[in-house]
């Protein structure tokens, strides 16, 4: 069962330290048949975030490339972006099946259509720093700015920053619920915070100090998922009260969340070379083809099926009737 408790770059994050516990932990490998994977055609290629289309397209950005990366139909694209990227933490999918991603080093929010077409919306910060987004279902897009201590919105070419108060912020993960509301981890803060659709913010304290939370999903139920880094550990908020289990002994480098249609949460541990799957207060360890992947984002399509971004070189799957899907 999860433990009840009371409410209370890409380098830097996982530079943290280990913290040690018990939780009941399963693990079963995964023969290699199982996965499928996808090696990158440039081999310098490090993908680093993911996400499905509802058109069963599978997109990732790539860390120090002029490309974006769609997989659809066993197929690996490099859509052209005309300029590298650096550390590309931001990815979403949009209704229409085109994608926006975080381009850091062109200060910008970007917009690929379906086509491969790049628009670009320049935010006004001299230095930015961008980290995870996502897509609202009016089509805003939202994402965090842990340079300006922020949750931006951009709709209709136009942005509205919502300044956290507390400056002890550093937002990173976001994700939006299915009546608009939005949901940030801050990192430095050890905070959540939740923008209600009608723009009011609200934040609640981590019951553990120092966890670090990174990325965060939204569950059925209301349930808000997200990554204790440092705690190492797989947090739930839930009608005002937090949960958390612990996935290991040693730190396994949580990176990457998602809830799948059947309520499992999914998350990359880059420390194991693994995936995890954190089902009725229980995390079964899958192990990945290769003692150096280093899964980094994870996402599940509509058939139950779950991606992982390996910066190692790989974009790969697990299919739904492997994953335990439901």
């Amino acid at each position: 069962m999860l433990a009840k408790v009371g409410i209370g770059t890409l380098a830097a994050v996982f530079a943290l330290a280990v913290l040690a516990g018990g939780v009941l932990l399963l693990v079963r490998g995964v023969p290699e048949k199982q996965f499928v994977e996808y090696r990158m055609d440039h081999p310098d290629d490090a993908p680093i975030a993911i996400a499905a289309g509802a058109d069963g397209s599978i997109w990732f950005t790539i860390d120090q490339a002029d490309a974006v990366g769609r997989l659809r139909n066993g197929q690996i694209e490099r859509l052209p972006t005309s300029s590298r990227n650096i550390e590309p933490l931001g990815l979403a999918v949009a209704a229409d099946g085109s994608a926006w991603y975080a381009d850091l080093a062109a200060r910008a929010i970007a917009h690929i259509s379906s086509a491969g077409k790049i628009e670009r919306f320049v935010l006004d910060t001299p230095i930015t720093r961008l980290a995870r987004l996502a897509i609202a279902p009016d089509g805003a897009v939202w994402f965090a700015d842990p340079t300006g201590y922020g949750m931006t919105r951009l709709k209709d070419g136009v942005f509205n920053r919502y300044q956290i108060e507390s400056a002890r912020g550093g937002p990173y993960g976001v994700a939006v619920t299915a009546d608009g509301a939005i949901w940030a981890t801050l990192q430095n803060g050890n905070q959540l915070l939740q923008i209600a659709a009608d723009g009011a913010g609200r934040t609640f304290d981590l019951p553990r100090g120092g966890a670090v939370p990174t990325d965060v999903a939204i569950g059925s139920g209301g349930s808000v998922w997200f990554l204790q880094f440092r705690a190492n550990r797989i947090g739930r908020f839930k009608d005002g009260q937090f949960s958390d289990v612990e996935a290991g002994r040693e730190n396994a480098g949580l990176s990457g969340i998602a809830v799948a249609p059947n309520d499992d949460v999914w998350f990359g541990m880059m420390r194991r070379a693994s995936l995890g799957r954190l089902r009725n207060g229980h995390i079964e360890v899958f192990a990945l083809p290769r003692d150096n992947a280093r899964p980094f984002s994870v996402a599940v399509d509509r058939d139950g099926n779950v991606w992982y971004a390996d910066i190692s070189g790989f974009v790969g799957m697990l299919p739904a009737k492997y994953a335990g899907a439901r």
